[in-house]
């Protein structure tokens, strides 16, 4: 079992290695803003898509990727907004969507759900391997629990906690007032997510996060993912779908006494290849990770 999981590791790892998660030549990514609705706007680069609010009052950045592309970032803002940037919010601690934090940080405080201040500021192990602890100035100073909420823009940008999916400190962000929602990574759009099981994490409470924030939002609500491309309420039922179903496949698996590889052989989650099996978790390696979670006690 422990040459399973470090498979796993492994070979998540060189996926990710050679995805928008970890590319090595920050000089060749293209930074883009696009507008959602409303006020807010979506960044995309490498790594985690940006959420921004824009206004009079000035900029409320959700995520903020990796620090090599805080100057394309910036420019980005810049080119939608001359006002100063007042806060930036964490969906979760993954260096994909915090990597900027310590420059950003000297411009505005940083929020973030506690558990995220505690994985960055201690470090953490995780699938991918060690975490090490991050400088003081790229740590959350203004934490909560289960929510929070920042007016400014005329908008009422509200973070909720929705604990055990893709970490134990996602947040959902709430642009109210444009009909927006960022789901963070608890809602990776077209592909298998990455599930952070070392970190409380855990592909049930995946399906039931994003389930649970679709059925509260009318159709035309715009939801920007992690990753992929910009969703909808039906793109984001689907997700919770398509875990349900995989996990509950996965699940019958090892009720009947079988092994990882026999699933793979058997390819147990054939039925969700195309499309979700096209990003960068591989159905081998996304039925590698459902088997880890759904096995233990």
């Amino acid at each position: 079992m422990r040459t399973l999981y470090r498979s796993l590791a492994a070979t998540v790892m060189l996926a990710l290695s050679t995805s928008v998660f970890a590319q090595r030549d920050f000089s060749q990514v293209e930074v883009k803003a696009t507008k959602v609705a409303g006020s807010v706007y979506m960044i995309t680069g490498a790594g985690g898509n940006i959420g921004v609010s824009v206004g009079d009052d000035g900029i409320v950045l959700v995520d903020d990727q990796y620090a090599p592309l805080v100057p394309k970032i910036e420019a980005a803002l810049k080119a939608i907004s001359t006002k100063p940037l007042r806060f930036i919010i964490n969906t979760h601690y993954h260096p994909d969507h915090t990597g900027g934090n310590e420059q950003l940080g000297k411009s505005a405080p940083i929020v973030a759900q506690e558990n995220v201040r505690k994985r960055l500021k201690e470090g953490t192990m995780t699938m991918f391997g060690p975490m090490a602890a991050q400088p003081k100035g790229a740590l959350p100073v203004v934490t909560f629990n289960d929510a929070l909420t920042i007016h400014l823009n005329g908008e009422d940008v509200r973070a909720v906690h929705y604990p055990n999916a893709h970490t134990d400190g996602d947040s959902v962000i709430w642009f109210t007032q444009s009909n927006v929602v960022h789901m963070g990574d608890n809602f990776f759009n077209g592909m298998f997510p990455v599930i952070d099981i070392d970190n409380g994490g855990g592909v049930r409470g995946m399906a039931r996060t994003a389930l649970k924030v679709a059925s509260m939002i009318p159709a035309d609500t715009k939801v920007i993912p992690g990753h992929g491309p910009l969703g909808d309420r039906d793109s984001l039922r689907k997700f919770s779908e398509m875990l349900t179903g995989t996990a509950d496949a996965v699940q019958a698996g090892i009720t009947a006494g079988k092994t990882v590889e026999q699933l793979k052989t058997e390819k147990v989650l054939a039925a969700w290849e195309d499309p979700w099996g096209k990003g960068f978790i591989k159905t081998d390696q996304f039925v590698e990770l459902l088997y880890k979670d759904l096995s233990r006690k």
